[in-house]
């Protein structure tokens, strides 16, 4: 089916995630009536994020996550257990068995940070590294999610991570964390 005037893909997340302005909202909607081939699409998003939120809730994918977003996981009823590294720590860790996530919360300075990356080496994994992950300043967190279905898995191991701050002068270390994990 051809679409005369299609919708962007970034425009169709938006009014997915309410965040579009209530007057373009109302346009949108307008036009999602009278085009299959959009509404088609905006359907196809609603079943990306479906599929999403799924992996995420059983624990079938590592990310890097927002505050709001711990919250939101705690508030559907997630069990969620934390971990929180300043700079050169270490902390020995599991998982239980009723757990469906395990967060690290990494404080470092990230005050003028531009990017950041993450370095990780251990368990079963030669070394990843995450390019320009989410962090907040104000609060000199990085929330790391590790698959809880991985963990599960795993015999003990050890992991190190590292934050790399990167900018215009070059890359620089600003945390390293050791984490000493065990099966539970």
């Amino acid at each position: 089916m051809k679409c005369n005037r299609p919708i962007g893909f970034d425009t169709l997340v938006a009014y997915y995630l309410g965040e579009l302005p209530q007057q373009r909202e109302a346009l949108l909607e307008e036009h999602l009536f009278a085009c299959a081939c959009c509404a088609g699409r905006l359907d196809e998003i609603a079943a990306l994020a479906a599929g999403v939120r799924t992996a995420v809730t059983e624990g079938r994918v590592s990310l890097v996550a927002s505050a709001p977003f711990v919250e939101a996981m705690k508030r559907a009823g997630l069990s969620v257990r934390e971990y929180r590294l300043d700079p050169g720590g270490s902390v020995n860790c599991t998982i239980g068995a009723d757990d469906d996530a395990v967060v690290s919360r990494l404080h470092a300075p990230l005050a003028g940070v531009q990017r950041l990356d993450v370095v990780s080496i251990g368990g079963d994994a030669a070394e990843v590294r995450l390019a320009d992950v989410p962090f907040d300043a104000q609060t000199g967190e990085v929330l790391m999610i590790p698959s809880a279905a991985w963990l599960k898995t795993m015999p003990a191991f050890t992991m190190r991570m590292r934050l790399i701050a990167v900018g215009e002068a070059g890359e620089k270390q600003i945390g390293e964390y050791l984490f000493n994990h065990s099966p539970s």
